[in-house]
């Protein structure tokens, strides 16, 4: 048998950050467009109409999670076979978004009574057809994923902000209410599954060949059960707050949780596309994966936690100043949706870990743990108010992070003190990066909010920088060459 050679380290290391930096350009630039765009919405819609159109949205995102069977995943880590696995799954999709758009259609009225809201059954109907309209772009993203080619990504991911912004805001200028935020979602949806097409040469065949459907599936069917928790995870709160509080209320946690998906949920998702396939790449050595994971902790820590601290920091200003005063309710939310974030952002990543040594079953066991504790957690909070779940919330993501970092241990052959010493250079500068902020917040506070806003961000980003510098200057001297800018910021053995 012929060895196996280990892959060049220097080469797949730098190979990964082009692939992380262009996922997050592409993501970042969609997300920024998508805050632009709330912020207009946000001052012609009320709470309560971005609240209905949640209802509808929650119904999607839990029926979305069949539509690929979690074979995207399967050809992503499929070595073998991939010209007739790719239409074979094509096909597939495109069967399961025709069963899952007629599935919504006939769920609608169950869905609106559950919520007590007669127009959910119009709004669904109409956004089932972006089941069938993504299932024909599907494949040509997953191919875009599977060669780290995230630059071309790019183009669909624009597209689809840029339409989903510029028909939401003219239909809401004209007077269209919640069907201004429901013919964006459908214009974004189709124009992304053109994009594709135009961007990746890759044409179906209409092949189906049955003797690969077994082992995709075999692949697929337990990230579909843990694709499923997941959502689950992500949208309970919401379930429980729109039950329990109504439209209104949901319309606030909406706003509340949108800003820490926006600016910082996007760190770990984009992590998450561009590491799965490195990952899967080099499925066969488990010290240079172990190795990579750790670095995923330390980089993304280090973007993760200075958004945070300053989310945190400067809720009030910015929730005045981007959204408007009717959105006040929001901010003591958001705090604690920014102290969410940040303890569920450590470790994330391990489960593609998981997923590239081929057992997502790992996912699986873990969700079924975390939506046991997490349930009757929220259930219990949400006759207390918004920020009650919002702390119930927080507590289980606690627990549940020490027990995902428990289990990786066994897994990837990490102890808790390799993560602590990952996450210590950016925790020193996140302690700058408060003192600033707050002094910069006290001072500039009779300003206004925009003012302060601006600048205890730009007090916080500096201190936080200057502080990194001195506690790891060899991380922000390889993220200074990843960016192009290594010449500015020179590592230690340089300036030696």
């Amino acid at each position: 048998m012929t060895p196996q050679t280990t892959p060049d380290r220097v080469g797949l290391g730098r190979e990964a950050a082009r692939a992380v930096a262009w996922n997050y350009l592409s993501f970042a630039s969609g997300k920024v467009l998508v805050l632009i765009t709330m912020a207009v919405l946000a001052r012609l819609l009320t709470p309560a109409e971005f609240g209905i159109v949640g209802f509808a949205t929650l119904a999607l995102g839990y029926l979305g999670v069949f539509k690929d069977l979690g074979l995207g995943s399967a050809i992503i880590q499929r070595r073998d076979d991939l010209a007739e696995s790719t239409q074979t799954v094509f096909t597939l999709n495109l069967i399961l978004g025709a069963v899952l758009t007629g599935a919504t259609m006939l769920a609608a009225p169950l869905v609106a009574a559950f919520f007590d809201e007669p127009l959910v059954v119009p709004i669904l109907r109409v956004l089932a057809m972006t089941f069938v309209l993504e299932a024909l772009g599907s494949i040509h993203i997953v191919l875009l994923k599977r060669n780290l080619d995230f630059r071309r990504k790019l183009i669909p991911d624009l597209g689809r902000a840029i339409v989903k912004g510029i028909v939401s805001i003219v239909a809401a200028a004209l007077g269209y209410g919640v069907w201004a935020l429901v013919w964006g979602q459908l214009a974004s949806v189709l124009v992304a599954a053109v994009l594709s097409w135009m961007v990746v040469d890759w044409r179906p065949r209409w092949e189906f060949h049955r003797r690969l459907v077994r082992p995709l599936l075999g692949f697929g069917v337990p990230m579909v059960v843990h694709d499923i928790q997941h959502a689950v995870w992500l949208s309970l709160d919401y379930v429980v707050i729109g039950k329990v509080l109504g439209d209104t209320a949901l319309g606030v946690y909406t706003l509340a949780y949108r800003l820490p998906e926006l600016l910082i949920h996007s760190i770990w998702r984009v992590l998450a596309g561009a590491i799965f396939p490195f990952f899967a790449s080099i499925q066969r050595f488990p010290d240079l994966i172990r190795k990579s994971f750790l670095a995923t902790v330390r980089y993304s820590q280090i973007i993760v936690v200075p958004l945070c601290l300053g989310l945190l920091i400067t809720a009030d200003p910015a929730v005045r100043a981007i959204f408007g005063t009717q959105w006040e309710a929001a901010i003591p939310v958001l705090r604690i949706m920014a102290l969410f974030t940040l303890v569920t952002s450590i470790g994330y990543n391990v489960g593609d870990v998981y997923k590239a040594i081929g057992r997502p079953d790992i996912l699986a066991k873990l969700g079924t743990l975390d939506l046991v504790v997490l349930a009757p957690a929220l259930i219990l909070a949400a006759p207390h108010g918004l920020i009650a779940v919002a702390w119930a919330r927080t507590a289980v993501a606690l627990l549940d992070t020490a027990i995902r970092l428990l289990v990786a241990r066994h897994f990837v052959a990490i102890s808790f003190r390799d993560i602590g010493r990952e996450l210590l250079p950016s925790f020193q500068a996140g302690a700058a990066l408060t003192v600033a902020a707050l002094v910069a917040l006290w001072a500039t506070g009779p300003a206004g909010a925009l003012t302060s806003l601006v600048a205890a961000s730009l007090a916080g980003a500096t201190a936080y920088g200057i502080a990194l510098y001195r506690v790891d200057r060899d991380a922000v001297a390889r993220i200074a060459r990843w960016a192009g800018l290594g010449r500015l910021v020179p590592d230690r053995e340089e300036a030696v």
